[in-house]
């Protein structure tokens, strides 16, 4: 099949690690890909449009287009597939306006509707498409990663002055400003603690020193493998729920353990004393990183665990296999 993905932009992370690293095993099983990036002027979208019409299917990823502009594609793309990773129909978890949005809700159900099939990040997301269609048009494809571009963390630091790491962008470092207190309490109580950032925007902790490292494509895997323990904090609402984890299977790639707050996806990706620690309340946060802090064969232990657990249920190829059963499966449905 001739594939043609219209994205955001050809760098935002959902296109990179949601379609463009399976481009090589879908060329591979004989189909032929490309990304278009969406054009902000909506006269430059309608000849984008127009051209979508030698192509087989097209992939819509995440964005939710007006719904005029949604019919145009629809009469133009001889199968449609609709790719979203987040709560798309809300707001995100700090808007000044809420969650709900109307018009976002209007927008997602008439996208969903439009599709052949949804592909979504999570269980999570798969429900909110079921609300419009049926189980046969929704199929869960879990953000993967490659876990080989990862070194290994070696966890030599013996003592309790492990590195503690965050990585994510200046929107969701948010969720950390949000937990300034209890970051705040880990500096104290762990005084030898340090925490590495790896965003974009800078963080001040009066207790916790943080080392503010700017993120790169190319360095962000040697960073996470030079730290001791991934942390992630998500708020305990729907647009949280609706994430795919992605910096936790980061850290996991990286052989780190992970602390967690109970909260979507994270519950089922940090299995609790094997891969990591779940962790809501600040004395849970306090006892688990010290409890890693202090013991590296530990942090090795669950690290290497996460690890194998990336491979085997969220390494590209595990993706990229289930995209070629689902092209498979929708060629046959169309042809019948």
């Amino acid at each position: 099949m001739h594939l043609t993905a219209l994205v955001d932009s050809l760098h935002h992370v959902c296109c990179r690690y949601r379609l463009t690293a399976y481009q090589p095993f879908l060329e591979q099983a004989g189909h032929h890909f490309q990304t278009r990036p969406i054009p902000r002027l909506w006269w430059s979208r309608l000849g984008l449009l127009r051209g979508l019409r030698e192509t087989d299917a097209v992939i819509l990823q995440r964005k939710l287009l007006p719904l005029w502009q949604l019919r145009r594609l629809r009469r133009t793309a001889p199968l449609l597939i609709y790719d979203f990773d987040d709560a798309v129909h809300l707001r995100d978890s700090y808007s000044v306006k809420g969650l709900h949005s109307p018009r976002r809700l209007r927008r997602f159900t008439a996208t969903i509707r439009a599709a052949d099939i949804v592909v979504a990040g999570n269980d999570f997301l798969r429900e909110q498409a079921l609300s419009v269609v049926p189980a046969a048009n929704v199929q869960v494809i879990p953000t993967c990663l490659d876990a080989n571009r990862y070194p290994l963390a070696q966890h030599t630091r013996a003592k309790a002055d492990a590195l503690l790491v965050w990585i994510g962008s200046s929107s969701t470092l948010r969720g950390l400003e949000a937990i300034k207190p209890l970051l705040e309490e880990v500096g104290q109580s762990w005084p030898d603690l340090r925490l590495k950032l790896l965003c974009d925007r800078s963080l001040y902790l009066r207790h916790l020193p943080v080392l503010n490292c700017p993120w790169t494509d190319a360095g962000e895997a040697a960073e996470l493998a030079s730290a001791d323990i991934g942390i992630s904090w998500l708020p305990d609402d729907s647009w949280s729920r609706g994430k795919c984890g992605l910096k936790i299977l980061q850290y996991m790639a990286a052989g780190l353990p992970v602390i967690a707050n109970p909260v979507g996806i994270q519950v089922d990706l940090v299995r609790h004393g094997e891969t990591g620690y779940l962790a809501e309340t600040q004395a849970e946060w306090v006892e688990a990183i010290g409890r890693l802090a202090l013991d590296p064969g530990l942090r090795r232990r669950l690290g290497q665990a996460g690890r194998k657990r990336v491979e085997s249920d969220f390494s590209v190829a595990v993706g990229a296999a289930q995209w070629i059963t689902l092209l498979g499966a929708l060629r046959r449905r169309t042809a019948a």
